[in-house]
């Protein structure tokens, strides 16, 4: 699977060529962990050699990654379905990925490993935050364990000016005056 995403720069004949694969969860946490439990994302990976040293990368995600969920730690499937497109161009002695729309590579470089490409926008198409949609949907155990834990509000009738000078160190008290000066 990996092995299919790796192009072979040099021998690419002109044109477009697609490169199809099957991504699973051994995928996205081969080169270090993931939150993804499971996955099953097709991939399509369509590579257009412009000239010597130009190619155009077109990849198209579509399937599900299951990750936990941030309420209730429960699997959550979450549908994936993303472009992406990329320049590549050989030139000069150093990678620079610097520019999110064009990558450059080494003129000697033989072979290009477009296996991070694919992890990275995969990844970056799961939300920041992924919660069920729907609270009933989370574990009801979890739920129930976490309210155990809620800090408990302070009674709307304490005082808020009484309650901070009996708890507030008087090096605070200090601090406070010097700044009122």
């Amino acid at each position: 699977m990996v092995d299919a995403l790796k192009l072979k720069l040099k021998t690419l004949p002109f044109g477009t060529h697609a490169v199809e694969c099957h991504l699973d969860e051994s995928f996205f946490n081969l080169d270090e962990q993931t939150e993804v439990r499971r996955a099953d994302v097709d991939v399509t990976l369509q590579v257009t050699r412009k000239s010597e040293n130009t190619y155009h990368l077109e990849v198209a995600c579509d399937g599900t990654v299951t990750i936990p969920c941030d309420r209730c730690l429960d699997d959550l499937d979450l549908p994936v379905e993303v472009d992406y497109s990329l320049n590549v161009e050989q030139m000069g002695t150093e990678l620079d990925d610097s520019n999110d729309e064009l990558l450059i590579v080494p003129s000697d470089w033989r072979e290009l490993d477009a296996a991070p490409i694919v992890r990275d926008t995969v990844l970056l198409a799961i939300p920041m935050t992924h919660c069920h949609e729907n609270e009933d949907d989370c574990n009801a155990d979890m739920l129930d364990l976490l309210d155990s834990h809620l800090a408990e509000a302070v009674p709307d009738d304490v005082d808020d000016d009484q309650s901070e000078t009996t708890s507030t160190d008087p090096r605070w008290e200090a601090l406070k005056k010097l700044k009122e000066q």
